[in-house]
């Protein structure tokens, strides 16, 4: 599943995520209002929502140790 994250683009890491945090949060309620059949799935997308943020995280520390010839040109100066 890593492997599979880092091929993906920003665009689809951010649906993922935003994805990730919807199902956490239905888990969430399921588990208030006592129909939670599964209890792990909440462990299982906390884990996931950590993988997408830290392979966002790695790609954003990535970029700014790129030596600056090789940043894309354009917002602040």
């Amino acid at each position: 599943m890593a492997e599979s994250m880092r091929d993906l683009g920003e665009a689809d890491l951010q649906k993922r995520l935003a994805d990730a945090r919807q199902e956490l949060f239905t888990l969430r309620l399921q588990r208030t209002s006592g129909k939670l059949l599964n209890p792990a799935k909440i462990v299982e997308m906390r884990r996931t929502v950590a993988r997408v943020l830290t392979e966002l995280r790695a790609r954003d520390l990535i970029e700014a140790a790129a030596p600056v010839e090789a940043r894309p040109r354009g917002g602040r100066r």
